[in-house]
Parts: structure tokens; C-alpha cells; sequence
């Protein structure tokens, strides 16, 4: 059984018996019947749709984000930027996807010699339920436009939003079945990997479950995309605009109720600046409204599930009991729902939990840096290397740190975030493969070689 449950009420929304073995295997019949209509047309016949997926989460931005809001917490203003945002991807690639694919000419020693990129099949879609609809769209859009079909296991706390995303691709006008959503469990999943029909798998989630789908995919040899957990560090040097740091800082830990792979979770700052710093940081935390995130004056909402609260309050008592100091929050909000306080942990060391593991919530690392080499050294010892920051009036030095940071994104003075113009993905247990820009259209094609000689050798 598949349940939806509002995690700021506890209440039951909805249930989804999960599907047999058959009717997994009709869907991807399906599927791939689909695929074979969908390649065959130009990239200017597949852009119609997409551009109509467009406009229709535009259009339905409200509806949808009420639904998300419902089934895992975020604030509402939050859920409607997160659909218009899938817009943004679909727009994006319709506009752009000719561009992307187009036959790349190389000079050889051939009469003619080009890169041409044609579908790999059918994707594996299996996505988390922190950004419901941008993870779809994110991965969906350069796949779908690159000529390939989808196959759609979302998280199983998510599954109204999975069939609404299904729901925008089919009222769109894209042929019947190229993006269907399977309500199944985790084991059911696995057995897709192997299915012939799979042709590649993307995954958005935990380091462990990527290392788990990682290793069933590559005993099959097929392409997998994974963009996995982050600890992103969020450096500020002595010269940064503090006051502009920690307000960023806020939003960058706390948004999307601090649930995002690519949010800043441990803040080093150089020593000299630390306290100021972390004043300016606990202000503006304090500012934060945390309650019912269908309300537009919440900044904060619950978190997604039961067992999620239950980690966050271990990572930070194990850290304060080896000595981090709460400066702000550092425990749970009674009452109904899944809430934890926004939280600011001083003092923390490099090893204790709110520094070594992802802390998937409201709660943030302070750590002290002796200078600028240390802040690199600090933001590099982690087993993640997904997005990283860094705050300082020297742009120029800033962009050697830039090329110093191991990981997949450097933002100098913003915000990390996603952008449908530019590829998002890892290094290290953070994962492989990226998403977006021209880089996350080529992921799952054929990037195939063509060479061209003379129809008949030359006379001798």
C-alpha cells in the first residue's frame, strides 16, 4: 500500500494499492510504444508540447502547488515557484534542444564527419519527494526532448504528485504513454533495472540508495545520471558583506524547510568574522516563521516524514553532547505535525554529526576557519562534493578558491541553486552524470559517430 499523509496535520490524504508485476510490465509496453512514435519526429514537432507543458503549469501552478504543499510540507509560496520553475525547464529546452542536438561537424580525413545524437530508449525516472515536480521536469525535460520515453517511480509519500506530473505530460499532447508513473515499491524497482526494455536509469537521492541503484545498473551495463546527498559548505572570508552573507545564509539553509540536496549546511566562516557573523546568522533565523505552511506568511513548514525529524534530533543531540552549543533552536515544535525548530549549532567540530553527515532539515553547522586555506580545507573534507559558496569582495581570488572546491557547483556572493541553463550535478558520494544545460540533454543519447567517404573508391 501506497500512503500520502499531510505531514503538518498527520492526516491521511490518500492510498494507492501497489501495482502487480503485470501491470508494471503493461505500462512499459506502453512506454515503448510510445518511444518509437516520439523519435521519429523532428525536434520542432516534439518542442509543440513541451511548450504546451509550459504554459499548463503556469496555468495550474496554484492547483499543484496546494498539492505539493499537502504532501510534504513545503510553504506554499515555495510549492507554486517550484511549478513555475518546471515551466522554466520546459521552455527552456523547447527553445533550445535543436541547438543542444544539433550535428556537430568535425574535420577528418571523410568527406563528411559529424556527432549526431539519437534517444538511448526508455529512462528509469526514480525520483525523491523533496522537489516532487522539479525533479521530474529537471530530469524529464532534456529526456523527453532528446526522443526518449520515461518510465516514472517517484517516492512513495509523493504519489498524487507523481500522477499529476504524468497528468501535465498527457494533457500537454505528448503521445499517450511516453511518461507514465508506476506506483510500486522499492523491490519492484530494482527488478526494472534489469528489464531489457530500461534502457538507462536516472536517480535523485540518498549516497546509499545511489550506490545500491548504481550497482544494479552497471551489472547490467546501462547508463545511470545519479545526483545524490550534499553537506555544502558556505564559506565567508573576513572581507565578505556579512550583513548580506548571513541573509543569504538564512534562506540558503532554511528554504524548502532546509530539505535540499544543494542547501548550505555547514557555514565556515574566518575566525575574526565568526561572531559577528554569527549574530547577523542568528537574527535572521530568528525572523524565520515556522507553522502552516499553507499560510503565505510561513518561511518554514514541517518535515516531510516522522522518521526524518527522528534523524535531524539525533544528528544534533550527538553534536551538542560533544560539545556544539544551540545559539539558536535545537529541538523539536510540539503539537501535531512533523516541525523542528530552525537551529543554528556554534562550536561544531569536525567530528561530530552536524559537520560529517547530511543533516536533511532546519539546522545549521557554524564552524570557525583560521584563514582563508583552512575554510578550503575544511569545506573539503567531507565525503560530499555537490554545491559549495563563497562570500568575499575579492572576485577575482574568489575564483581560484572556485577551482579549488571539489564540487559540482561554486556560487561566489549567491545563492546555490539550479538553473535550467547551466548542468547541476557531483562529485564524490554526491554522485556522476549531469543534469541541465546542453550537458543534461546529451546524458541519455547515443553521442554517435558518423563518417562519410566517397561513394565509390577513387580509379587508380
Amino acid at each position: 500500500m501506497i500512503t500520502s499523509v499531510n505531514p503538518a496535520t498527520e492526516a491521511q490524504l490518500a492510498q494507492f494499492d501497489a501495482w502487480s508485476v503485470d501491470q508494471v510490465d503493461e505500462a512499459v509496453d506502453r512506454v515503448v510504444d510510445a518511444q518509437l512514435r516520439w523519435r521519429a519526429m523532428t525536434i520542432e514537432e516534439r518542442a509543440i508540447p513541451m511548450r504546451r507543458a509550459a504554459q499548463l503549469l503556469h496555468e495550474r501552478a496554484g492547483r499543484y502547488g496546494a498539492l505539493i504543499t499537502s504532501e510534504m510540507g513545503k510553504p506554499i509560496t515555495e510549492a507554486e515557484a517550484e511549478v513555475v520553475k518546471c515551466a522554466l525547464a520546459c521552455d527552456h529546452y523547447a527553445d533550445h534542444a535543436a541547438e543542444y542536438l544539433a550535428d556537430a561537424p568535425v574535420v577528418t580525413e571523410s568527406l563528411e564527419s559529424y556527432v549526431a545524437y539519437e534517444p538511448l530508449g526508455i529512462i528509469l525516472a526514480i525520483m525523491p519527494w523533496n522537489f516532487p515536480f522539479w525533479q521530474v521536469f529537471r530530469a524529464g525535460a532534456p529526456t523527453l526532448m532528446a526522443g526518449n520515453g520515461i518510465v516514472l517511480k517517484h517516492a512513495s509519500n509523493v504519489p498524487q504528485s507523481a500522477l499529476a506530473a504524468e497528468e501535465v505530460i498527457r494533457d500537454a499532447g505528448f503521445p499517450e504513454d511516453l511518461l507514465r508513473t508506476i506506483l510500486v515499491e522499492g523491490a519492484d524497482t530494482e527488478r526494472l533495472i534489469g528489464d531489457e526494455r530500461i534502457a538507462a536509469v536516472t536517480l535523485t537521492g540518498s549516497s546509499e540508495v545511489g550506490a545500491r541503484i548504481a550497482s544494479l545498473a552497471a551489472g547490467r551495463l546501462k547508463k545511470q545520471v545519479l545526483e545524490l546527498g550534499g553537506s555544502d559548505p558556505f564559506i565567508v572570508l573576513a572581507d565578505a558583506d556579512l550583513d548580506h552573507a548571513a541573509r543569504t545564509a538564512a534562506r540558503a539553509r532554511n528554504q524548502n524547510n532546509g530539505q535540499s540536496c544543494i542547501a548550505a549546511k555547514r557555514f565556515i566562516v574566518e575566525e575574526p568574522v565568526a561572531d559577528e557573523f554569527g549574530a547577523l546568522f542568528s537574527e535572521a533565523v530568528r525572523a524565520l516563521r515556522v507553522g502552516d505552511p499553507t499560510s503565505r506568511d510561513t518561511n518554514i513548514g514541517p518535515l516531510a516524514r516522522l522518521d526524518l525529524r527522528d534523524t535531524l534530533e539525533r544528528q544534533v543531540a550527538e553534536s551538542r553532547s560533544m560539545g556544539a552549543q544551540a545559539i539558536v533552536g535545537g529541538e523539536r515544535v510540539n503539537g501535531r505535525g512533523y516541525f523542528y525548530a530552525p537551529t543554528i549549532l556554534d562550536g561544531v567540530t569536525d567530528a561530530m554529526p552536524a559537520f560529517r553527515e547530511e543533516t536533511f532539515g532546519p539546522v545549521a553547522a557554524l564552524i570557525r576557519a583560521r584563514d582563508a586555506d583552512h575554510a578550503i580545507e575544511l569545506a573539503n573534507d567531507t565525503e560530499y562534493g555537490l554545491g559549495a559558496a563563497v562570500w568575499t569582495r575579492d572576485l577575482e581570488g574568489a575564483k581560484g578558491i572556485a577551482r579549488r572546491i571539489e564540487a559540482g557547483s561554486v556560487f561566489v556572493n549567491g545563492l546555490v541553486a539550479s538553473d535550467p541553463r547551466m548542468p547541476m550535478g557531483g562529485v564524490k558520494r554526491s554522485g556522476y552524470g549531469r543534469e541541465l544545460g546542453r550537458h543534461g540533454i546529451w546524458e541519455f543519447t547515443n553521442i554517435q559517430t558518423v563518417r562519410i567517404g566517397p561513394a565509390e573508391a577513387p580509379k587508380a
